[in-house]
């Protein structure tokens, strides 16, 4: 029971009731039907009464006292008065009744729905439009709303959904609408109490009709992009023209309602959640069903269809909005993020999709106005981009709805559905992988919306990144390299340089690298850009040393020309234009700044304006330099080939520019098809180096009909090596406009990369003034760079020296050494280049009595030795009197002090040296005295002390003075006979040196008979007689003496216990083959590096034979292929050769590696044919012995195990081929080559060890397989080989190893001193394992020591080869060693320019070798008179086969075993069996299994030129050799 109140408290109420103010007002406002108030009169009341009212107090009034005006302010007259003033008044007054009445309204419900209608539907539209007359009255009636909280009554009204549906979309229209007539915009606070009363409704209702949530939601759209509700691949990326007309900030309404979101969090979270699994459920229905339309994944028939474009249209817009909600309230989405978590694990395709790209764009920040702009990465910037320039520049974004922003860290927020995204990247779909790539690419470049990412999550990304640029579908891979385009450049030093640099293997930036020789030509466009763009923009750190850009950048330039290697033609086109596009733009420097910077390479680059006043030359001189010290040797021999061929193309393009002349636009007075077919050749002969030949043909044919004289000589100032680079470059922008605006523009597609390769860009007389001073000063580390660039110059373009020689001469003369003063030895780099420009162009060198006496003084005191060398050249080039007299003078200075260790002792042996080849009159008279001095005093003495702990090799700079005088004395002997011009006195003095060359190579370098030669000084010696051998051999008299035993002897260089020996050695005689000086029998030589153990060094050499296979081929010349039998001789002596199975198969690995890298299914029947002859034929040089018969056996088995792992087709070669005489002789009857034929040669098992072989190697080189693939089609119709299961498999006797047969062994060298007994049983162990191919010394193993774990698999259970002698595994090669001849200054490797000008016109091509230097037979090819005529001018070497015996000894395939397996290793030491107890064996195997012979299968026509359908083996896309032609 309630207290009962004191009288006290009943009288103070008593007393408030009485103090409660009431309304005074008492006019009435409501009229009768026909009598209506005068609007005027009304307004005046309305007026009074709302002033009245807005003065009372809630707490003071008396209710009561309002009745009467509320029942009239609330009536049908006033609410809906055609006065909009009236109305306006009639608002306020029931604003401040339901005031001071509340919590009680005095309205009837249908008065408050009256009440309410009035005010949305007129009262708040009017407020948007600040002019209106009653517009204080508009905002107080919206203020009372707001702030008295009466707009809750609407949740009570029936339609109240309409209402409030109306209510929310008038003013998020409103105030992102047009604002009014006037053009005034709607006061703030006007804004503020709009989203205040919005939020009073959202605070206090339980639930909100969904139309009402989809019009909040919709104002987060206001934020997407035009076009930004569209499929991703369907969007096409805004320029910066258009980006001006995007928002620049987030409109009224999206600021509405995401301040909504953030403040009613609560309420919101559970309206949106309820939002979106309507809406996401809607338009999912379909998740189950697979989608048969476009689902990769899917084989099903016939089943249910895949979601509808509507679906997917609206599907895509609800997500667009999660993330635009997630940027902007991230905290309402908590229940949501799980449904999209759920899509990741759909069975459709497209919704995974849409699922992943949702997520990533959430962790991203990325809302509905899309990404951000990507970076530019401009490389033509200047001055270069410094990383600090990131931290002070405090720029605004340019739109802040493409800035991404995320408030709360998804990865911490939603750590499963972070973890489930990241699971996404193994996605079987394709498309679901390329998303997810692009999304981690926005995710890391963005720092996750600028929350950053834990250390463990970034590197799990970036990790995941890299695996998807070696994804298998190009999508992706192309998908991962567009996301590296999205990193600013310093997120790319800062976020996956960390993963480490260009250089090293795994890495990121190693594996984007790797795109550059990508298969598909837009990923390998797309990569080779963006590394090349990096790369620029990084210059400016890299010049300064910045640590980290040099280890991530650096080895870019490198990777990028590697690519030249691949001999592809599209590549090299993207090569060219990457270079002059990427790495020297040829607009670098730009030549005025531009007014917009802001954005180029990732952030503002204005640290200073450009001075008028700067060296446009220098600069772009510099980036030449830069790049050219960025590249490894490889990269250095392609860059210079590459400009090297400039002057090729130069002159191709003025022979075209004249046949365009002559050709008059089609329009010809006389000689028409003569000059037709002129125009036609030239464009044929250009079009050869273009990816399309038909397209490129067709283009410089159009170009010559449109004979415009202004391009024509727009082409000639490009080309011409006279003009400065500002001219080049204005002509070729000035060409590339007129031919854009042409007719016809797509002709710049072909004349482009053409001009590129003719230009006169990036030597250009402009640079070299440039160059010169760098190489002079030394300046940031350039001269040594600066010298190689001078002296590439010089041999392959010197006309650029023209301007600059007079300077050149001066500094030589300023630099010039004395007695008691040495020059600078950079300056010989100098010498270098003025010497072989001298050589080109002597009228131009001046020749005044001071230059002359300079050149004495190098000669003489020059600083190292080899200055005099380059110094008698130039005293030499003119060959007059006057040089003659130059020559004699320093001669007789020379002989003076003719002493060994006299003061500049070396100048004068190198001195000598080229005297004897250029003025070997001069040096006629002191002849006895030279020979004296190198032979006697220096070759044949020993003044260093030998040791066991000498190196086998060491560096050029640190060769000692002895072993450089010994290099030069055999330089002296060897060019004495190079200088003879009588072939027969010149093979008579021939005689003494050519022993020495060859004793120097038995001898394993020594030639002291008394004394040890170092080890160091024995390998230098040793690889400079085989060097010299081979130049000797350039020339026919000299060839003439190298019978097939020294050619042995020589051959096993290659295999040479020391790895610069071997690698020196291969790159001389490379260099031989591809100009065409050596003949074709030294191919041999190069096939003995089957067993190379530097991995690169051999696959570089791989890929220069089958460079040269292409070219032999495309010429028509079957040389590699009647390599076979030379090869059969060469490892039928070979020191390593035995019976034993296992070493047998070693031998196999020879043959292998030859068929692997010649054989097509084109020849494979010349090549089978060439080893079927050879078993028909007995060993010249060693009669007795049958290992040439067994190892055609063998051939013969791993030429048809090749051809069936091949799936080739089989064509008999049905012509004669011929042998060689020097190494094979005719069998003595008929009967015996029946006998011969029907033996089995090769031992049992065989077989099985050669299958198990070539699974090893399959192994080791599973990437490569696709290469060999006949187009997935297997060959309609094989000839095969004879069954060997149709054949009896004859025993063949094992032969037992012996102690060691008299062919390998090796006398033992004279004794110089009494030796104790250990170390007699070292020497005669040394003796008796002497060079067992070079590769066994100690316990130095020569199995590929850099090979992965497959390459120790291939050699598992296979004995192990070692090495004779040790060397380092990276060795530079020996200057001492190269520089021996005028003519060879430069020893980079010319066939890699060659592949630019050597195809297909015999003109520019390089002289082939003949077809066998040996005299072999013509193959198969016709040979015409001219051919026969100077085949018969050789000295008759062969043995020809007559066709009676050709075809008596046709033989069938040998039988071969299977009842053995062995690996494919390599066994050194193991003696070969002996030669007596095999042949014994032998014979009694043959005795006793008898075979009757079977004519092979013929099949088809077995012509070459019939269907050809490989040309050679394709160069795979990881393979460079810096030697290919």
């Amino acid at each position: 029971m309630a207290p009962r109140r004191s009288a006290v408290e009943e009288v103070e109420e008593q007393e408030q009731d009485d103090e409660r103010v009431t309304l005074k007002f008492d006019e009435p406002l409501t009229w009768r039907p026909g009598k209506p108030i005068a609007i005027d009169q009304l307004l005046k009341r309305l007026d009074r009464l709302s002033k009245e009212l807005a003065e009372m107090d809630q707490e003071t009034v008396d209710t009561n006292s309002l009745t009467k005006v509320a029942k009239e302010v609330a009536s049908h007259q006033l609410l809906n008065h055609k006065d909009k003033g009236v109305r306006a008044y009639t608002a306020c007054c029931v604003v401040d009744i339901l005031r001071l009445c509340a919590p009680d309204a005095p309205f009837t419900p249908s008065q408050l729905k009256d009440i309410f209608n009035l005010s949305i539907t007129s009262i708040i539209p009017a407020l948007f439009d600040p002019s209106n007359p009653y517009n204080n009255q508009h905002k107080y009636v919206l203020r009372s709303f707001a702030e008295i909280k009466s707009v809750v009554l609407l949740m009570d009204v029936e339609g109240s959904e309409t209402l409030l549906l109306h209510l929310f979309s008038t003013i998020f229209d409103g105030v992102s609408g047009v604002k009014s007539t006037s053009g005034e915009n709607v006061a703030k606070d006007v804004e503020f109490s709009m989203q205040e009363l919005l939020g009073v409704i959202i605070d206090d209702a339980v639930s909100l009709p969904g139309k009402v949530v989809d019009v909040i939601m919709a104002q987060f759209l206001r934020a997407a992009a035009p076009g930004g509700t569209k499929d991703r691949h369907d969007f096409v990326p805004i320029d910066d023209n258009q980006a001006t007309l995007l928002l620049k900030e987030e409109p009224e309404a999206y600021q509405m309602a995401k301040n909504l979101c953030q403040t009613y969090e609560e309420k919101m979270a559970r309206f949106v959640s309820q939002y979106f699994s309507d809406v996401i459920l809607e338009g999912t229905s379909f998740a189950g069903r697979p989608n048969n339309r476009d689902e990769e994944d899917s084989d099903e028939e016939g089943g249910p269809t895949g979601p509808s474009d509507a679906d997917l249209k609206e599907l895509r817009k609800s997500h667009i909005l999660i993330r635009e909600v997630w940027k902007a309230a991230p905290m309402i989405l908590q229940n949501v993020v799980p449904q999209v978590d759920a899509e990741l694990a759909a069975d459709n395709v497209h919704l995974r999709q849409l699922a992943t790209e949702t997520l990533g764009d959430m962790i991203s920040g990325i809302g509905a106005a899309g990404p951000p702009l990507r970076p530019t990465l401009d490389p033509a910037a200047y001055p270069p981009l410094k990383l600090e320039d990131d931290d002070r520049t405090d720029a605004p974004a340019i739109n802040i709805l493409t800035t991404p922003l995320s408030a709360i860290s998804f990865s911490q927020t939603h750590s499963i559905t972070f973890h489930n995204f990241i699971s996404r990247k193994n996605d079987k779909a394709p498309t679901i992988r390329a998303t997810w790539t692009t999304a981690v690419g926005y995710i890391l470049s963005t720092s996750a919306g600028g929350i950053g990412l834990s250390r463990e999550d970034e590197t799990a990304l970036v990790q995941g990144l890299g695996e998807k640029l070696s994804d298998s579908d190009e999508r992706v891979r192309l998908a991962a390299v567009r996301a590296i385009e999205s990193f600013r450049f310093q997120d790319v030093i800062s976020k996956l340089a960390p993963n480490g640099g260009v250089s090293k293997e795994g890495s990121v930036l190693s594996t984007l690298a790797d795109r550059c020789r990508d298969r598909k030509p837009a990923v390998r466009v797309a990569a080779m850009s963006l590394l090349s763009k990096l790369w620029a923009v990084g210059t400016g750190e890299l010049l300064a040393g910045n640590e980290a850009v040099t280890a991530a950048l650096s080895g870019v330039p490198t990777r990028i020309f590697n690519a030249f290697y691949a001999n592809d033609l599209e590549l090299n086109v993207l090569l060219d234009r990457v270079i002059y596009e990427c790495l020297v733009p040829l607009g670098y420097p730009p030549a005025k700044k531009g007014s917009k910077n802001t954005g180029s390479n990732g952030n503002s680059q204005s640290q200073q304006p450009v001075v008028a006043s700067l060296d446009h030359d220098a600069i772009r001189a510099e980036r030449i330099l830069l790049l050219v010290r960025s590249l490894d040797l490889g990269g250095k021999k392609a860059f210079f080939a590459m400009q090297a061929r400039q002057p090729q193309f130069s002159t191709v393009f003025d022979s075209y520019l004249k046949a365009c002349d002559q050709y008059n636009g089609g329009v010809m007075d006389d000689a028409a098809d003569k000059k037709t077919t002129n125009i036609n050749k030239t464009a044929q002969y250009l079009a050869q180096f273009l990816p399309d030949p038909a397209k490129g043909k067709g283009d410089l044919i159009k170009f010559a009909k449109i004979n415009d004289r202004r391009n024509y000589n727009l082409i000639k100032y490009i080309v011409g090596q006279e003009h400065d680079f500002k001219t080049v470059h204005n002509a070729l922008r000035e060409l590339i406009k007129r031919i854009q605006a042409s007719k016809d523009p797509t002709i710049l597609d072909t004349l482009l990369p053409l001009l590129y390769r003719a230009g006169c860009i990036m030597f250009n007389r402009s640079h070299l003034s440039t160059i010169m001073e760098y190489s002079k000063s030394d300046q940031d580390g350039m001269g040594a760079v600066a010298h190689e660039i001078l002296n590439e110059i010089s041999h392959s373009n010197p006309d650029l020296f023209r301007t600059h020689i007079g300077q050149l001469c001066k500094d030589l003369v300023d630099q010039a050494p004395t007695p008691s003063k040495d020059n600078d030895p950079i300056v010989v780099e100098t010498l270098k280049a003025c010497s072989t420009y001298a050589r080109k162009y002597p009228k131009d060198v001046p020749m005044d009595k001071e230059f002359i006496q300079t050149m004495i003084k190098y000669a003489l005191y020059g600083q190292p030795a080899r200055a005099a060398k380059y110094a008698v050249n130039i005293l030499l080039s003119k060959n007059d009197d006057k040089s003659m007299l130059s020559a004699t003078d320093l001669l007789q200075r020379t002989m003076k002090d003719w002493t060994y260790g006299s003061p500049h002792f070396l100048n004068k042996l190198a001195a000598v040296s080229q005297l004897e080849l250029l003025a070997p009159k001069v040096t006629e008279e002191v002849d006895e005295k030279i020979l004296n001095m190198t032979v006697q005093q220096v070759l044949l003495e020993v003044r260093t002390d030998a040791s066991e702990r000498d190196p086998d090799w060491v560096d050029d700079a640190e060769i000692d003075e002895e072993c450089q005088a010994k290099c030069l004395a055999l330089k002296i002997l060897v060019n004495r006979l190079r200088s003879v011009g009588d072939i027969a006195e010149a093979k008579d003095k021939a005689k003494p040196v050519w022993k020495m060359l060859v004793k120097l190579i038995k001898e394993d370098g020594e030639i002291c008979k008394v004394k040890d030669t170092p080890k160091y000084h024995r390998s230098r010696l040793r690889l400079l007689a085989a060097q010299l051998m081979l130049k000797l051999c350039t020339q026919k008299h000299f060839d003439d003496l190298l019978l097939p035993e020294g050619f042995d002897t020589l051959a096993l260089i290659a295999q040479d216990g020391v790895q610069e020996v071997r690698h020196e050695f291969v790159r001389k005689l490379q260099k031989y083959l591809a100009d065409g000086k050596l003949r074709s029998r030294y191919y041999t030589i190069v096939f003995l590096l089957a067993f190379e153990p530097h991995s690169d060094f051999k696959q570089r050499t791989e890929t220069w034979i089958r460079s040269r296979a292409r070219y032999f081929e495309e010429n028509k010349q079957p040389v590699l292929e009647a390599i076979m039998a030379r090869l059969l001789s060469l490892l039928a002596h070979h020191p390593d050769y035995s019976h034993e199975l296992d070493l047998l198969v070693d031998h196999a690995r020879y043959i292998l590696f030859y068929v692997g890298l010649v054989a097509t299914e084109a020849n494979l029947g010349l090549i089978y044919k060439y080893a079927e002859r050879v078993k028909q034929t007995q060993d010249a040089l060693n009669p007795g012995s049958d290992k040439h018969q067994v190892l055609c056996d063998l051939a013969l088995t791993v030429i048809r195990k090749w051809q069936d792992k091949k799936g080739w087709a089989f064509s008999a070669y049905p012509n004669k081929v011929g042998l060689p005489l020097g190494l094979y002789t005719a069998l003595k009857s008929h009967n015996e080559a029946q006998a011969v034929a029907e033996k089995q040669f090769a031992p049992d098992g065989i077989d099985e060890k050669l299958d198990e072989l070539l699974r090893a190697m399959d192994r080791k080189k599973k990437r490569k397989l696709h290469e060999d693939r006949n187009d997935g089609h297997p060959p309609a119709k094989k000839t095969r080989f004879p069954s060997r299961a149709a054949l009896k498999e004859p025993k063949a006797a094992k032969s037992s190893p012996a102690k060691k047969s008299s062919s390998g062994a090796k006398p033992k060298r004279k004794q110089r001193k009494p030796l104790s007994a250990e170390a007699k049983a070292k020497a005669e162990e040394a003796a008796e394992n002497r060079r067992r191919s070079g590769r066994s010394r100690g316990g130095k193993s020569y199995i590929e020591r850099d090979s992965s774990e497959d390459d120790e698999e291939m050699l598992d259970g296979v004995a192990e080869w070692e090495y004779m002698k040790s060397g380092s595994e990276d060795g530079e090669g020996s200057d001492a060693a190269e520089e021996d001849e005028e003519t060879e200054e430069n020893e980079g490797e010319k066939e890699v320019a060659a592949s630019a000008s050597k195809k297909k016109t015999k003109s520019v091509a390089a002289p082939a070798p003949p077809l066998d230097d040996d005299n072999d037979s013509v193959l198969s090819d016709p040979v015409d008179a001219d051919e026969e005529k100077e085949l018969e001018e050789e000295p008759a070497e062969e043995e020809e086969v007559d066709a009676e015996q050709e075809e008596e000894d046709a033989s069938p395939p040998p039988p071969t075993s299977r009842t053995s397996r062995a690996s494919n290793g390599r066994k050194g030491k193991a003696a070969p069996a002996s030669a007596a107890k095999l042949k014994a064996k032998l014979k009694a195997a043959a005795t006793k299994n008898k075979v009757t012979p079977t004519k092979p299968a013929q099949g088809g026509r077995a012509t070459r030129g019939s269907s050809r359908r490989k040309a050679a083996t394709p160069v795979d896309d990881d393979e460079m050799d810096e030697d290919d032609d």
